[in-house]
């Protein structure tokens, strides 16, 4: 498992099997395995990490990361991912969210979205953030929702791994735009910003350096939510 700034300048964060058994433990909604290389890499995602995580866990689980078919979404799928996620191939292709919606359900798809501003424009990057596009985020993300995505995954790669806080301006503006949950992702550097993330409209939060890095931890989190009055699992 590996943690940078903007996917890039990489460290060791620990063994993803053994860290994602202690987000269980400590009380995770859900985790996200993003194999950042796969696609850049142009291979498929490393099932056998899938599979070994998938079993040291019991909450939802969300695989991305070299997803390029159907049938590479059914092999995550029966390596124990409960969710895949696709941003790459998506673009490339977008009938592809429509036909895995149609294999496995819009709520086993979630559609990520990977933004940077560039020009002052939310620009969408594929290939873990080194390509841009033609695409707009918020134009894209309504286009995703009525494809079939069920959910938007929305990193803003301008803000990952910085602790600066996540884009709450494109959080905002892409919550409004869609119907489907939006789960921000990108920036978190303390439990206010989760907090933060939350008020702008995202239905879920997803953080990763303040738990691997810093001294947060998942009960901390949930309990600093509750306070301030979001609903959290007990």
């Amino acid at each position: 498992m590996v943690k940078g700034v903007h996917f890039e300048a990489l460290r060791d964060a620990g063994d993803p099997v053994e860290q994602a058994a202690r987000y269980d433990a400590d009380g995770a909604d859900e985790l996200v395995f993003l194999d950042i290389s796969a696609s850049p890499e142009e291979r498929r995602t490393t099932l056998e990490m899938v599979s070994r995580v998938a079993e040291s866990i019991f909450i939802p689980f969300t695989v991305g990361g070299g997803i390029r078919s159907v049938a590479d979404a059914g092999a995550a799928l029966r390596a124990g991912a409960d969710k895949i996620t696709v941003n790459t191939a998506a673009v490339r292709d977008p009938s592809l969210v429509t036909r895995l919606a149609e294999s496995f359900g819009t709520q086993c798809i979630v559609a990520a979205v990977d933004v940077k501003r560039i020009a002052g424009r939310w620009t969408v990057v594929v290939n873990a953030g080194r390509e841009p596009t033609d695409l707009e985020a918020v134009e894209w993300s309504r286009r995703l929702e009525t494809l079939g995505g069920g959910e938007i995954l929305l990193t803003s790669m301008d803000r990952d791994g910085t602790g600066a806080g996540y884009d709450l301006p494109l959080v905002q503006a892409v919550s409004q735009a869609v119907s489907i949950p939006v789960i921000a992702s990108g920036g978190a550097g303390n439990l206010a910003h989760l907090a933060e993330a939350l008020e702008a409209g995202a239905h879920g939060v997803l953080a990763a350096t303040i738990f691997h890095f810093k001294d947060s931890s998942l009960p901390k989190a949930r309990a600093y939510l509750r306070e301030h009055g979001y609903p959290v699992r007990p």
